[in-house]
């Protein structure tokens, strides 16, 4: 059986993939969790053989979930399902150390086959994703520029869209003021900006922001 976890703060959505799930013999169903910190739990407790994680949840996001899972559990399956288009997300969740990326809109199908693949302790990627991917490497001129940055970069980027200080991202992710500011700054230079501002625009304009 492959036990699986699901992490979505939608408790219809957790009940739609847990429908999807009975209908395999091979699937079980073994915890769920409506937030970040009840995913980590989850993950530290080591009570799963995939979990699958949404980006936005309460408390703490996918993002930074998924980066401390990876921390603590390097080896656990992690498969994202997320409301957002692929190319918005999915390039940078890979680096993170996602398995498998998919929207929330996939056929059933697709979703027991995305577990089925992680759970044999291979990355799935979708037509979607894989098409992104192919980009990267023909270097495409038209790559959106928040997938260039680094794992690290990506979530300092997101919270400085928010409107968060250089001292509350330092607090929040257990970085000194220095080290903050010096991915601000490769951030800037990476993606072209001048300002906070210039972030925040891009990331409502690219719809990163919650």
């Amino acid at each position: 059986m492959i036990r699986v976890a699901i992490c979505d703060d939608h408790q219809i959505v957790r009940a739609g993939f847990k429908q999807i799930f009975s209908s395999a013999e091979d699937f079980d169903v073994v915890a769920e969790a409506g937030s970040g910190r009840e995913a980590l739990d989850i993950a530290r407790r080591e009570i799963c053989d995939v979990l699958l994680l949404d980006i936005a949840m309460p408390d703490q996001s996918g993002i930074d979930t998924l980066r401390t899972i990876r921390q603590g559990q390097p080896d656990l399956p992690v498969l994202i399902l997320s409301g957002y288009p692929a190319q918005q997300y999915a390039l940078n969740l890979f680096k993170m150390g996602a398995n498998g990326y998919l929207n929330k809109e996939c056929e059933a199908d697709e979703l027991i086959t995305a577990v089925r693949t992680v759970y044999q302790g291979r990355r799935y990627v979708s037509a979607t994703v894989g098409e992104l991917l192919a980009q990267t490497f023909d270097r495409d001129p038209n790559t959106a520029p928040h997938t260039e940055l680094s794992d690290r970069e990506f979530q300092v980027f997101l919270r400085l869209a928010r409107g968060a200080t250089v001292s509350d991202i330092g607090v929040a992710l257990s970085l000194s003021i220095k080290t903050v500011s010096t991915y601000r700054t490769r951030i800037m230079e990476k993606m072209g900006m001048q300002s906070n501002s210039d972030l925040t625009y891009y990331a409502m304009k690219n719809n990163l922001l919650d």
